[in-house]
């Protein structure tokens, strides 16, 4: 056809390079806001996402230059505002946005990865009580780790000097701001823990922003906390501000002067704690000497119990004490016998016949057998008779005998 253009015919690989063009010349440098799914984080350093809404989605790439410097991980469901450009993967046609920097929608990208890093540590157990240790009462050797012009190191020596001149302090320099401070921090507390000779580290720096603190909200900061064999007290910024590093520490305190009052007593208030202790041990020993005292004199009571010559003495003792006891009941028992026997003489005296004689009366016995007449039948005339009196006798011819009618 006469006057008829002919058609350009695209081929694949023309046409996508058009479309390239024309999308990344339009569509670069442009913000998009969404929510991430399919979030894969490559073993090469690349995150590979679909970033979606309601209605549409897109896939998108940040290469791993650009997400090293992220502060908090990305995971699907996410709500994140991205910028970037718009690009296209030629060999399949497809186009993605080309990621440069990513931050969470509402929540600040710090905040974030505070609270997400902070989640992962404490279901590690980093910061259980029974991991802590205990700070010694009087360290004769502090390690402090701060920045050595800052506010912080002269508050703590400050406060160190007035309340315990003698202690000695080993400062160690590092930074406490900016992209190199977290390492340093780390290589600080390593480095203290291989030296030796310190009872006990500080970590400390004054007050900031969020921002400023991050290097003690590091993971690599806190692992070298968790990792050190000397008690860590963290000391970072004000008594509002919380670290990762007060989490993980031994101890936390709300300034960097706080820690250094933590860290040592007073000369005075341990001079008054060593009297107070003096006091009370001195009555524990008194009261313990006493109780082993009276516990001896009886352990020495039942030994000598046991002592064969003691339980003889004491034997000895007992028969000395029942002879006399017996000696008095015998002599008493004498005395109330002989006064029976003087009553019973007595009455018996009183009925004796002699006694009966003595008041006249006589015994008439017969001869030669002296038996007792009792009635004169048992006599004939002459028998003969002797008749006892009260004093003698006299011997008689019985010349009649009447008898008794009566």
């Amino acid at each position: 056809m006469a006057g008829v253009h002919a058609p350009r015919i695209y081929t694949v690989s023309d046409l996508t390079v058009e479309i390239r063009a024309l999308l990344e010349d339009s569509l670069s440098g442009i913000w998009v806001e969404g929510e991430l799914s399919n979030f894969h984080h490559h073993s090469s350093g690349h995150m590979y996402f679909t970033l979606k809404d309601q209605e549409s989605q897109i896939k998108g790439v940040m290469f791993r230059m650009q997400n090293r410097q992220l502060k908090f991980r990305p995971d699907d469901g996410l709500h994140v505002l991205v910028y970037g450009d718009l690009g296209v993967y030629e060999r399949r046609g497809e186009y993605q946005i080309v990621v440069e920097y990513m931050e969470p929608k509402g929540l600040g990208a710090l905040q974030l990865a505070f609270e997400q890093l902070k989640e992962r540590l404490a279901a590690e157990g980093l910061f259980d009580d029974a991991r802590k240790r205990p700070i010694p009462m009087l360290p004769r050797r502090i390690g402090v780790i701060t920045s050595p012009t800052g506010a912080a190191i002269r508050d703590i020596l400050h406060v160190l000097r007035r309340r315990f001149a003698n202690v000695d302090v080993l400062i160690h320099p590092v930074a406490v701001q900016g992209d190199q401070a977290a390492p340093e921090i780390a290589d600080a507390l390593r480095e203290l823990n291989r030296r030796g000779g310190l009872d006990v580290l500080i970590l400390a720096r004054g007050g900031g922003s969020m921002e400023d603190l991050w290097p003690f909200n590091e993971e690599v900061v806190a692992r070298a906390i968790a990792n050190s064999k000397i008690p860590v007290i963290s000391a970072v910024g004000h008594e509002v501000d919380y670290t990762i590093a007060d989490f993980v520490a031994d101890l936390r305190a709300p300034t960097p002067s706080a820690a250094a009052e933590v860290v040592v007593s007073r000369k005075d208030e341990l001079a008054q704690r060593l009297d107070d202790l003096h006091a009370r041990m001195s009555g524990v020993v008194r009261s313990r000497l006493h109780a082993l005292l009276v516990r001896l004199a009886g352990l020495d009571r039942h030994l000598r119990l046991l002592n064969p010559i003691e339980r003889v003495r004491m034997g000895r003792r007992r028969l000395d004490e029942f002879w006399t006891h017996l000696t008095r009941w015998a002599d008493r028992r004498l005395i109330v016998s002989h006064g029976e026997l003087r009553a019973l003489a007595g009455k018996l005296d009183s009925l004796s016949p002699l006694a009966i004689m003595s008041r006249g009366y006589s015994i008439c016995l017969r001869l030669p057998g002296r038996e007792i007449v009792k009635e004169s039948a048992m006599l004939v005339a002459g028998d003969q008779v002797d008749i006892r009196l009260h004093r003698g006798s006299v011997q008689c011819d019985v010349r009649e005998v009447t008898a008794d009618n009566g």
